[in-house]
């Protein structure tokens, strides 16, 4: 074959394969956060269909409502990509953004299409997916391609070019195969409302990935070791749901109520113990379900204004600010202590009311009666340590904050429960309950305000 009949048959060579060969991946980033209402709406289109639907197409997702480090990357993308502050939002490039539940589900899909093979939008400039190395992209990602997800990154660019391959594979199983991998436990994938669950998930390199279909058929007795691989974990710890509930669990209001209610079934009856019981648990019964309704009010409040994304990176640090307050107002009251105290104890004017309904309690269906009305003048001298355990709270779904309200007011009415079992077995009167709360509150106020006082400083430094 001479010269000219080679050049010839590159030529068409190219010309034929050319589209096939320049092809590349459509890569786009998106935000969002669990528990935010609109991100229900249009996560799983965007990270469920849209990538069955568009070949080719790679979705760099960064949940910021429960992981930190994302929120970070979410503040600084705005001044390179204009891309607001507001979730969830589909980032294309600088200026080319969809943000919003709804103009989501109704645009993402024409703007995939509009930007066929467009490169990645990363901090510090756009990197096409092919040359992308997955172990350098920023934060704790999520890649969602062709019904496929890769949870955290690699930890080095060899792991990378196979993880990208694998994310279009067309045999998964073989090519894992190849490399000698071993399932282990799929874990599932939040998204807000849902967890989304896979079939098979494999560890590579640190990260993890999940795909549906055939099985490995070995299964590795290990767990899973990266800690991005988990499932979501939020700023949350039991030290400091216990914390805030220990202050409001030694609050003087609540037991000072407590004690009237005592007091007056014990005038009505003195020689029923049988009915100071029942009244004391059914008080107390009534104190833990309004709680537990209160707490779940102040959840929704704060996942509803979690929508406005700048509010949500603020919301952490607010709360430690407001602890400190909480635990300095408390610690003001041990040094110069007057009753009724701002944020730390019942305002005066409200005493005569509650003394008042609490007076003609007679038995225990009354004392669960008043119970519930009464939790509305305790509020404002149990509040504080309440909403500040609701803010930190509002990252997980709304059902799943309930094992950790029913802990918080477990601990809260645990004083209750005591005083109601002293006075039963005859250890102590109501009258000397009452005597030592009335001797021991500025005490009560010296150990409240250290506590919150420290997790406020805690929450605000980044310690806990």
């Amino acid at each position: 074959m001479n010269v000219r009949n080679m050049l010839f048959v590159i030529l068409v060579f190219s010309l034929l394969f050319a589209p096939v060969m320049a092809a590349g991946k459509t890569c786009v980033v998106y935000f969002t956060g669990v528990g935010c209402p609109h991100c229900a709406t249009a996560d799983p289109l965007v990270l469920e269909e849209l990538p069955l639907e568009h070949e080719g197409l790679v979705i760099i997702e960064y949940e910021i409502y429960q992981k930190q480090s994302n929120a970070v990357i979410f503040y600084n993308y705005h001044p390179d990509y204009a891309s607001g502050y507001g979730v969830p939002v589909l980032v294309f490039g600088p200026g080319e953004s969809v943000v919003g539940g709804y103009p989501l589900v109704n645009d993402a899909s024409q703007a995939i299409e509009s930007h066929a093979e467009s490169p990645c939008p990363l901090l510090g400039g756009q990197v096409s997916f092919e040359e992308l190395d997955l172990s350098s992209i920023e934060g704790n990602p999520t890649i969602w391609a062709g019904g496929r997800v890769l949870i955290g990154k690699p930890a080095d660019s060899e792991a990378s070019d196979f993880i990208k391959a694998l994310l279009f594979e067309e045999d998964v199983v073989a090519a894992l195969e190849a490399r000698n991998c071993f399932e282990v436990e799929p874990v599932p994938v939040p998204l807000s409302g849902e967890d989304v669950l896979f079939g098979h998930a494999v560890e590579v390199s640190g990260a993890v990935f999940q795909w549906n279909g055939p099985s490995l058929g070995n299964v590795s007795t290990g767990t899973i070791g990266d800690g991005d691989a988990n499932a979501v974990v939020a700023d949350l710890t039991p030290a400091k749901v216990l914390g805030l509930a220990a202050v409001d669990a030694i609050n003087p209001c609540a037991l000072a109520v407590l004690s009237l209610m005592l007091i007056a079934i014990i005038t009505y009856n003195p020689k029923d113990k049988r009915n100071i019981l029942l009244a004391g648990l059914a008080f107390t019964a009534s104190i833990f379900i309004m709680y537990l309704v209160y707490g779940l009010i102040i959840i929704k409040f704060f996942q509803l204004i979690q929508a406005l994304t700048s509010i949500r990176l603020m919301l952490y640090s607010v709360l430690g600010f407001a602890a400190i307050v909480l635990g300095l107002l408390n610690l003001k009251d041990f040094f110069s202590y007057k009753p009724g105290g701002f944020g730390t104890e019942m305002p005066m004017s409200l005493r005569p009311i509650v003394k008042k309904a609490i007076s003609g309690v007679t038995s225990p269906k009354g004392a669960f009666i008043v119970g519930l009305f009464v939790t509305v003048f305790l509020l404002p001298c149990t509040i504080g340590p309440y909403v500040i355990a609701g803010g930190i709270l509002s990252a997980l779904d709304l059902l799943a904050t309930i094992p950790w309200l029913l802990l918080y007011n477990a601990v809260f009415v645990f004083p209750m429960l005591v005083i109601t079992g002293v006075v039963y077995y005859g250890m102590a009167s109501v009258e000397n309950v009452s005597e030592w709360k009335d001797k021991y509150i500025k005490y009560m106020h010296l150990v409240a305000g250290l506590i919150i006082l420290g997790l406020g400083i805690a929450m605000v430094m980044g310690w806990v």
